[in-house]
């Protein structure tokens, strides 16, 4: 997939961003588009972060429900995800 605004590389992301990108490796091979996107600015990548952080305390949304939920918006949003 290419995106119309170049994200951060791994190898010049901050600190923060460069743990997160690692997760990213780890559980899905490869840095995820968003989160090198987001990660142009810092403070939005980290409330950002924060808003999926609280969802995933508040346990309104089952973690499968939220998979399926994330599949139905990039299906609409014709994401190779």
């Amino acid at each position: 997939m290419t995106q119309r605004i170049a994200g951060v590389s791994p190898e010049t992301a901050d600190t923060y961003a460069r743990s997160i990108f690692d997760a990213n490796v780890k559980k899905w091979g490869a840095p995820l588009f968003t989160n090198s996107l987001y990660a142009r600015r810092p403070t939005i990548f980290r409330a950002v972060r924060g808003m999926w952080m609280g969802i995933d305390a508040s346990g309104l949304i089952a973690p499968e429900l939220r998979a399926l939920i994330n599949r139905r918006v990039a299906a609409l949003n014709h994401c190779a995800f």
